[in-house]
């Protein structure tokens, strides 16, 4: 069976903290260097899951801040 891509491991990854409560409300996300270092890719895959997880709502992005857990993340 085929391994999903890493973009859809990441966005499944952070959205089961937050649903777990490991990531609470307002906390801030590891920055995108971090995320690189943790998944072993380029900045693309990770960009591109933090953009989906902002447009379904479980973040929000700063710009020159971070990401951030969404203060009413989806149930």
């Amino acid at each position: 069976m085929p391994q999903a891509p890493l973009y859809e491991q990441i966005i499944a990854d952070v959205s089961a903290s937050i649903r777990a409560g490991t990531l609470h409300p307002d906390d801030k996300l590891p920055s995108i260097a971090e995320l690189r270092q943790q998944y072993q890719s380029s900045a693309w895959p990770v960009r591109y899951a933090l953009r989906i997880l902002e447009e379904r709502g479980w973040i929000v992005t700063r710009q020159g801040k971070g990401s951030f857990v969404a203060s009413k993340p989806p149930a």
